[in-house]
């Protein structure tokens, strides 16, 4: 404490930066960067990039590198003056997903090329030292090392021995562990950001400071033009790179754009030389919230406490450039301790300066990169939830592969922008989940974590009744969704239903629970509370319904009043940007149904392709029903029970609809579909009748000895992993093709009638598939002590990387771990052959998954289990529609 009071005292009023030569930033920024008087303010551009930190710079580098120069690049202030400057300029490859660590390795392979082409980065490869306290960490690592071997990163498991022996300064006695990438490095974020720009220019980028963007213009929902307080400049894209101020900018244009985020203080410290070596690697001690790198000969330290201090509730302060806030070393007394802690040197060491500069943080702390849903041609790459400089080139990468059409695995849904809704930009829930986020980065990314802060927001009219019945919920959309019950406490306080067992990469807390939930689908009724499903209307006067969904739809809708029709909607490569089910109500009115997660991009793509002329009304009716799944072979006696329409199979068939009245309500949709191959129904009730429809199903149930429980979506996983069901968001993406995962079936080939991507599949089913969607039992697993797969895990095929998993569950029906995923069939050179049901299933295939560093042997299946059906009416789930 005394080092502290020190600290306080000699640097209470600080706004030293001379540690970062800070004049000689703004010098460079203004001389090198400056606009060039000559060119002047453009009248059109075909691309306007609104900010000039290292992200805007580097989507206006990599357009340029593409081909498209035509760009001009707009700067309120100068050039990096926002929060770039100030960014401690680590390059760590390994990052909490597959995903971004696969963003950081180009980022990292850029940097280090450029330096190497004699650019001046400041790129130094002194490596990663990333250390474990816990056990739980160490089962991360070996996580993260499976995918460094898929990706081509290298990296080693260290002991706390190695650890001594590779960074001498740290403590170590408490370490379980650690991970080090040689390849790891740091670089001077303000250099990237010049480089990037002197690049961008030489192939004709028009960079222009001291220009803020007024307005950006649209027509028919399409970017037209922007307006600026230098003029009005015509354009194709705009893209959105403003950083801190992202969401203002979201807010210039009609409708405004969802840019979901909120500021941060971020904080570190810099002490004076004390003879550390110039190669010290980077340290991050996530477990203690703190990373460490060498600067000047002494330490650069800082973190990611786990509650943040939220900044600029009231806005950003005009002329916020190369600026930070006041210091606060109450706030930061739990990252210094940390920091002393790991090395005990510093004690003695004195402190140059401390750095408070503001960071953006997104509520899911995944970064906002593509095409809004708002309107077309609006590109994002914002909130890098202070991973902009780790982050950047992938972001540029990225960006030229959505503008310019090329398919690219960064265009995925957990960084899209239409992962967001409207309730997500609400400012008080980004402050109070802001709070959250900053230390929720570090965390032990266990498996189904969930936040705390900004809950209970999006409900269903059932949410109190389960809540008291013991419902633990997930979030997802904002909405609270069921997970499972919790048999063993009924909880009053509704904290402890949010309040997830402690996290693990092993057995589950609740897996007993959810074994009994999942029986009871199988052998009783089951009610589970389905309502976060995104709902549609669609209809017109006449026929033009029909036409408008036969083009969105690879699958013919086309079907008799009543029907339940699976189907998807394809893009122009053939890939799912949507899946789906869509009821015929009338001859032109139909209802569809999608998975929770493509509530904002469904409504945006059905909206993009309506007729112009405004024959076909679209709807987003999500609110206004109660979606509860009747599930199991006593759904037909309950049901039977409660409405005078017939349930038998022969009256009421698979995938049909109807109209009923249950108990006391009226007009509830009924369909007969589970999503899981056990029988039942899902039953769509206006929301005024759902506490009635729900309370009388389960009296009935519980009265007639039917063996009535709640279930939640864990449950529903588990039966839809074992049927080998693929699930949008989790197993589809808009890459994925239904001939790739089993849904050739559901395309209209034979048809005459257009509809997206068809030419696509045509060209696919001619030549064939080159990733095929499988089903892999695990085997020589000990459910107690091994670790779980959870997804994103490696597939070998004969010893060869051939996939990754894409979602996972405990089959109670087969005993086993089972996994989903794709599997390609890789030649020498790595690229990937046409494969076939015969290249996996024939020859003595040996299938392998690497979970957290051990290699299991699995069972490889590309058709449903036989699973012994639960019997009802002799009911069988159709696979007609």
């Amino acid at each position: 404490m005394s080092f502290l009071r020190n600290t306080r005292s000699k640097f209470s009023s600080f706004l030293d930066l001379s540690h970062l030569n800070s004049g000689t930033v703004r010098r460079q920024a203004c001389s090198l960067n400056g606009s060039d008087e000559s060119v002047g303010n453009p009248k059109h551009a075909q691309v306007v990039i609104c900010g000039g930190g290292v992200v805007g710079t580097s989507v206006a580098y990599h357009l340029a590198a593409s081909g498209l120069t035509d760009i001009t690049l707009l700067e309120q202030g100068r050039v990096s003056c926002g929060t770039t400057w100030h960014a401690a300029g680590l390059i760590g490859q390994l990052k909490g997903t597959m995903l971004s660590s696969e963003m950081s390795k180009y980022s990292r392979d850029l940097y280090a090329s450029l330096e190497q082409q004699g650019h001046g980065l400041g790129w130094k490869q002194c490596g990663s030292l990333n250390v474990a306290r816990t056990k739980g960490r160490m089962t991360f690592f070996k996580r993260q090392l499976a995918w460094a071997k898929v990706l081509g990163i290298e990296s080693h498991l260290v002991t706390p021995q190695d650890i001594k022996e590779l960074c001498p300064l740290l403590r170590d006695d408490d370490l379980e562990g650690g991970i080090w990438i040689p390849g790891d490095g740091v670089v001077s974020p303000t250099d990237v950001t010049n480089v990037f720009v002197k690049l961008a220019k030489e192939k004709g980028v028009k960079i222009v400071e001291n220009c803020k963007v007024k307005k950006v213009d649209t027509e028919n929902r399409k970017v037209k033009a922007v307006e600026t307080d230098l003029g009005r400049i015509e354009c194709q894209y705009f893209v959105n790179c403003a950083g801190l101020w992202a969401r203002q900018v979201g807010k210039l244009s009609i409708p405004r754009i969802i840019v979901p985020l909120h500021s941060c203080e971020h904080f570190y410290i810099v002490t004076k030389p004390c003879q550390v070596p110039n190669m010290t690697p980077v340290v991050r001690d996530y477990d203690g919230y703190i990373y460490l790198r060498e600067w000047s000969g002494g330490i650069l330290g800082g973190g990611f406490e786990p509650v943040a201090k939220p900044a600029f509730f009231d806005g950003i302060p005009d002329k916020f450039e190369f600026q930070q806030l006041p210091d606060d070393w109450d706030h930061f007394q739990v990252l210094l301790e940390q920091i002393l802690h790991r090395i005990p040197s510093l004690n003695d060491a004195e402190i140059r300066s401390m750095l408070n500069g503001p960071e953006s943080f997104t509520p899911d702390a995944m970064p906002i990169m593509g095409e809004s849903p708002q309107i077309e041609c609006y590109f994002m790459a914002a909130a890098m939830n202070s991973q902009g400089i780790s982050l950047a080139p992938s972001m540029g990468q990225s960006i030229v592969k959505l503008m310019t059409g090329l398919k690219g695995t960064n265009d995925c849904h957990t960084v899209c922008p239409s992962r967001f809704m409207a309730c997500h930009n609400n400012k008080k829930f980004l402050y109070d989940r802001a709070k959250e986020i900053v230390g929720y980065t570090g965390s032990v990314p266990y498996p189904l974590k969930e936040f705390k802060q900004g809950r209970r927001l999006r409900t269903s009219p059932l949410h109190l009744r389960l809540e008291a019945s013991g419902a633990q919920f997930v979030e997802q959309m904002a909405f609270e969704r069921t997970a499972w019950f919790n048999s063993n406490s009924i909880q009053d306080d509704f904290v402890d239903n949010y309040d997830t067992p402690l996290g693990t990469f092993g057995k589950p807390a609740w897996f007993d629970d959810v074994k009994r939930e999942y029986w009871g689908c199988r052998n009783a009724v089951c009610l589970i509370d389905m309502t976060s499903f995104a709902k549609f209307d669609i209809k017109s006067i006449g026929r033009e319904v029909v036409d408008y969904l036969q083009y969105m739809c690879s699958n013919d809708i086309d079907k008799g009043i009543g029907t339940v029709i699976h189907t998807g909607m394809q893009n122009k490569n053939g890939g799912f940007e949507n899946d789906c089910s869509l009821v015929r109500i009338d001859h032109n009115h139909f209802f569809m149904i999608s998975p929770t997660n493509q509530q904002t991009r469904a409504l945006a793509w059905l909206s993009k392709h309506l007729p112009t002329d405004g024959s076909v009304q679209l709807s987003d009716v999500t609110s206004m029903y109660t979606a509860i799944n009747v599930i199991g072979p006593r759904a037909k006696d309950l049901m039977s029970d409660l409405t005078n329409t017939s349930m038998t199979l022969h009256d009421f068939p698979s995938m049909t609809n109807k109209i009923i009245n249950l108990g006391y309500a009226s007009d509830i949709m009924a369909m007969r579909l589970t999503h899981t191959a056990e029988d039942g129904w899902i039953l769509y009730i206006p929301n005024e009748y759902a506490l009635h429809v729900y309370d009388t199903l389960m009296s009935a149930g519980q009265d007639q000895d039917y063996g009535i429980q709640n279930a939640g979506y864990f449950a529903l996983r588990s039966l839809r992993i074992e049927r080998f069901f693929a699930y949008w968001g989790q197993d589809m993406d808009v890459h994925t093709t239904p001939l790739e995962c089993n849904r050739d079936f559901r395309v209209k080939f034979e048809m005459a009638a257009d509809f997206i991507g068809k030419e696509a599949l045509l060209k696919q089913k001619s030549q064939g598939i080159k990733r095929k969607f499988i089903q892999l039992f695990i085997q020589g697993h000990d459910l107690e002590t091994d670790p779980w797969p959870w997804g994103s895990e490696p597939i070998y095929m004969n010893g060869k990387f051939a996939g990754m998993t894409t979602s996972s569950t405990y089959g109670y029906s087969v005993d086993k771990l089972i996994c989903l995923g794709f599997v390609q069939d890789f030649d020498n050179s790595g690229q990937a052959k046409y494969i076939t049901n015969d290249t996996i299933m024939k020859g003595g295939a040996q299938f392998e998954v690497d979970i957290a560093g051990k290699w299991y042997g699995a069972r490889v299946g590309i058709l449903p289990p036989k699973i012994p059906p639960a019997v009802s009416d002799s009911y069988r789930p159709s696979t007609v529609h």
